[in-house]
């Protein structure tokens, strides 16, 4: 395929601050792979940033901001809603988006754990997902919450699908009228389909359960992405839905997130939290940043970007289905995350888990435990990358690991 844009170039991170180039070695998170050993060099995919360079319109419109030599207190200007307005209108088709229905976020986690403060109690159990993104747990049981898990299960095709019956049973049995969903899905790499959306918020509805929707990989679907709020008139009502540019065009580290919230009084409970605390104050450069990723250039930025992340994830499923006895992977239809399944290769062959691990580490393929993921047998990897490098992490997988 041809592309107009950069996404083939090997970029040297070392010594530009990246956790998933600097953090090997070192202990930040307490899971960092381990420093390879002589000989070979690092490969990271246990962060979920990219290895590309962003679209050229962001440092565009960051750059044309910093020309002016003052950074003072500011105002968002109007085109900041515009853009995620003219962006989620085309891309995921919302209806009705509003600027009052925008409001700027630090972060997904900051949004999260305001929603878990205003919208529910100390001691309350929230419903998640298993798999579960490792942040979720955090986010729940640091406000003196409890997570109940209603797991995923692998239909006859190898999908992950929601169990709503376990869904509808917990929901019951442990009062619980607050879950955090996450759409698409980290780390299966599931987007849901519209009917299995409704039959989610039916379950929802009839319990009388508020929704965090984190939809921070909706631009990054293979299939069509519906967001959460778009799914019926009850969902619009009854959640709290937060997206960021971040994943799409790699700028985790400008800060900036947003939520998305229709009814009038979820959004004023959200926002009064991260009022009080202070901490939820727009970057000015970060509003470029995004000003800069939702524009017509970001738009056919994104589409080339989705064509080489799926071809790079359909090359490692295809790989791992032809050449890794015991070893599951479902190919994943939004997200650049691999989520691993070694529980027949363990048992088949009495390795551990911590052995294949670390055998990866060894070689410089910088894979993440998926134990906190709630997978007891997994292994989460990145496909974020120009696809000579996937290629290489699989050869020393074959030749170092799996033993071709």
């Amino acid at each position: 395929m041809t592309l107009k844009f950069d996404f083939t170039s090997i970029i040297d991170r070392r010594g530009m601050d990246s956790i998933a180039v600097e953090g090997i070695g070192h202990k930040v998170w307490g899971n960092e792979p381990t420093a390879p050993k002589e000989g070979f060099d690092s490969i990271p995919m246990w962060v979920a940033d990219m290895n590309f360079a962003t679209c050229p319109a962001v440092p565009a419109a960051v750059m044309e901001r910093t020309k002016h030599p003052l950074y003072g207190y500011f105002l968002p200007r109007d085109k900041y809603y515009q853009s995620i307005i003219n962006w989620q209108t085309k891309r995921n088709g919302f209806a009705g988006l509003k600027r009052d229905y925008i409001g700027y976020e630090n972060g997904v986690h900051g949004c999260v754990t305001s929603a878990v403060q205003t919208l529910s109690a100390p001691g309350d159990r929230i419903l998640l997902h298993s798999p579960t993104y490792v942040g979720f747990r955090a986010d729940v049981e640091g406000l003196g919450r409890k997570s109940v898990y209603s797991p995923l299960k692998r239909d006859e095709n190898g999908v992950w699908r929601m169990d709503y019956e376990d869904m509808d049973r917990k929901l019951k049995k442990y009062h619980i009228h607050l879950a955090i969903f996450c759409s698409p899905h980290n780390p299966t790499g599931r987007v849901w389909e519209r009917w299995e959306l409704e039959k989610a918020m039916e379950v929802y509805e009839a319990n009388q359960c508020l929704v965090i929707s984190d939809e921070i990989w909706a631009d990054i679907a293979y299939t069509q992405h519906t967001p959460t709020l778009m799914v019926n008139n009850w969902a619009r009502e009854h959640t709290v839905a937060v997206y960021a540019p971040s994943k799409t065009f790699n700028l985790a580290g400008l800060i900036g997130s947003y939520h998305i919230i229709y009814n009038d009084y979820l959004r004023d409970r959200v926002k009064a939290w991260g009022d009080a605390t202070h901490y939820n104050e727009m970057n000015v450069l970060s509003m470029h940043a995004l000003i800069g990723a939702y524009s017509d250039e970001g738009q056919a930025w994104t589409d080339e970007l989705l064509q080489v992340l799926e071809g790079n994830c359909k090359y490692a499923y295809e790989h791992i289905r032809d050449h890794y006895q015991g070893v599951f992977a479902a190919m994943p239809q939004g997200t650049y995350m691999l989520f691993l399944d070694l529980t027949d290769y363990c048992q088949r062959t009495g390795r551990t888990l911590d052995e294949v691990i670390q055998a990866g580490w060894d070689v410089g393929v910088g894979w993440q435990d998926g134990r906190a993921f709630n997978g007891p047998c997994h292994i989460r990897m990145n496909m974020a990358s120009p696809l000579s490098r996937i290629q290489e992490a699989f050869d020393r997988l074959d030749n170092y690991v799996f033993h071709k």
